[in-house]
This record gives C-alpha cells, structure tokens and sequence, in this order.
C-alpha cells in the first residue's frame, strides 16, 4: 500500500463526547456561559483534536512550500518568476513576513523546495524535497503527471509525520510560488462547481488585462484538461501545483496523527480541499485562519464548513495568517487551562 492511501486509513474520527466534556470544563469558568464566544469553541475543538483533556501548543511550526507554474507564460502574474527563488533565500534569511509573524508566534518556520526551477544545492537551513522544477503550462497540458502529484503529498505526509513525532504540537501551511493563484482558482472552480470568474482573484495585484488573461488561461486548462470533481488527485495533477499537494499532505499527516493544523490563505486552502476531498474527516483538524480577499477563498472555506478566525484583509501567503492566528489559538487554550472555576475563586454562580 502506498503512503497516501496508508496515512488516510490511519485518520481517527474525533470524539464528540471529548467536545461536550471540554465545554462543560468552560461553562464552569468565572465568566457567562458563551462569554468568550469563538475562544471557547476553538479550545474544545482542541481537547477533540488532540484527545487530550490538557493538550500542548508549546511547540509550533510552519511550512512553507515553495514551487514555480508552467501557467505565468500565459502572463497571469505581476511578479516574473524567479522571484520565487529570491523569496526562499529571503526566507531562510529570516527577512520575510512569514519569519516575522513566527517569531511573534514562537513557531518555528520549515522552508520546503518542492517544485522551485532553480538548484538550491548547498543552501543551508532548505529542506530540499524537489519533485518537479515547476509545474508544466496546464493550458497546453497536465501541470504534472499523476505520479508527480502523488509524490507531492507523500512529502507533506512524511514532513507531518516527523515533525509529530518530534513533539510539535501544532502545525501551520505556506507557500511560496508566484503564479499560484492561478491553480488555486483552478482547484476552487473544479472542486466546488463556482465558475472560473467567480473564484478568481488579482493575486498579486495585476492589472485588468492580467486578470482577463489569468479568467482565460484557467477556463482553458479545465476545458483542455477535464479533470475530474470526484478524484482529488487528477485535480491536483492537471491543473494545481507542487506546493498545493505539499499542503494537502501536511493536513493528511496532521489528521492522522491527530495534530490541529492552521491554514493559512487561498493557496493553503486549495491543498485543504484537495485533503478533504480524499477524506472529509481531515476538516476536523483544521483551523481556517483568516480569510483572504481572493474571492475563492471564501467559497472553498464554505465548502469545506470552515470558519476563519481571522478577517484582515491579508493576501501575502507564506503562512502569515497561520502564525497569527496560533496566537488566537494559543490564546483559547490558556483561557481554558489557565482560568479560575467559580469553586476556585470563591465567586458566586449566576442566579435566575
């Protein structure tokens, strides 16, 4: 059995009754019932997760998957893509925005060659995991082949599976990639049926001949391509990319290893649909952490029954919104762990 199928046999089902007994946890703070509104929900949503009645966030990380597309040929980007390259060796510097915000976050940042068209041989402090170098024009063809996008989650899964056996606690998605917008929206219109115009988004902040180019080359890649809604994987083969199928495995890994993962934005949240196509049990691990003025996002998030923590207006990528909503998330969690019960601090219960 290959790695895939094997990590989605492994999936637990979360306990619901694990939910009710950490509310009832909540309910017993000095506070109203519900007070703390979406904090409540998010730490019972924990204790499920995890299985754990007193679970950890001490340790946190993020990865941030990095690949270039075949599809900015079709000039669907305000960036040239080389600057995918230049932005890893910003990363690994520690000069980004994603390194900023984990810092804020104590997470600690994971940068991921997956699909760059550079050799980054001898760099230091990169996990080199290069399954393509680049995707392939999806307007002219498959991004990859069935194999190669195979091979992309098997990354994230493996990554996923280390890192929890390591001891972190709580795993965050990114990306790097410029023209990965464009296989976003793909995976958005094919997966949930919304037309390419509907779900697609300025990226970067092209400008309106961009952004009739980028509608175009996306509707020809799902006419020429085909693929099909019910096989996640072809999706992701034909018209997605490395560093999407990347997140999908870390999501898959986190699920069965009964790990929360924090997804960041529109990229992330195409690679989360991905994994929850192949098993709609891993949205019970997930956290949406902000959403994205890509309008895709939205509809990818709904179709999955996931709410943002987070409204910001953000569409930097790279994990940004993942890092910050761990400290929402960590948050939660204090409040639950660390707050006094009425017993405890000798305060009298509501009275009717």
């Amino acid at each position: 059995m290959d790695l895939l199928s094997a990590t989605l046999k492994r999936i637990p089902e979360v306990d619901p009754a694990l939910e009710r007994k950490a509310q009832a946890r909540i309910d017993n703070l000095t506070k109203p019932v519900g007070s703390l509104g979406r904090l409540e929900e998010i730490a019972r949503r924990l204790v499920a997760i995890t299985g754990s009645e007193t679970p950890s966030l001490e340790r946190k990380v993020v990865f941030t998957f990095a690949g270039d597309h075949g599809v900015t040929e079709e000039g669907v980007s305000a960036y040239p893509r080389e600057v995918t390259a230049q932005m890893v060796l910003n990363f690994l510097r520690g000069g980004a925005g994603i390194n900023v915000l984990a810092r804020h976050a104590g997470a600690e940042v994971v940068v991921i060659d997956i699909g760059v068209d550079h050799d980054f041989s001898g760099t230091s402090g990169l996990r080199i995991e290069k399954v393509v170098r680049g995707t392939r024009n999806f307007t002219k063809g498959p991004a990859m082949t069935r194999e190669e996008a195979v091979r992309c989650v098997e990354v994230g899964i493996r990554l996923a599976g280390e890192h929890a056996r390591a001891g972190f606690h709580i795993f965050g998605t990114g990306d790097m990639g410029i023209g990965n917008t464009t296989p976003s929206a793909a995976i958005a219109a094919v997966m949930t049926g919304v037309p390419a115009t509907k779900v697609t988004g300025r990226g970067t902040g092209i400008g309106d001949e961009a952004f009739a180019r980028k509608v175009l080359a996306i509707q020809r890649g799902i006419d020429l391509n085909a693929p099909d809604p019910r096989d996640p994987i072809a999706v992701l083969a034909k018209v997605g990319g490395a560093e999407i199928g990347g997140i999908a495995g870390i999501i898959i890994g986190a699920a069965a290893n009964r790990v929360p993962v924090v997804v960041d934005g529109f990229i992330s949240t195409a690679g989360a649909l991905v994994a929850e196509r192949l098993d709609s049990r891993t949205a019970d691990f997930m956290f949406a952490a902000h959403r994205s003025v890509e309008p895709g996002h939205a509809i990818m998030m709904e179709a999955m029954r996931l709410q943002p923590i987070l409204d910001l207006g953000m569409r930097l990528g790279e994990g940004t919104g993942a890092a910050l909503a761990m400290t929402i998330i960590e948050a939660s969690l204090k409040i639950y762990k660390e707050m006094a019960s009425f017993d405890q601090a000798g305060v009298s219960r509501k009275t009717d």
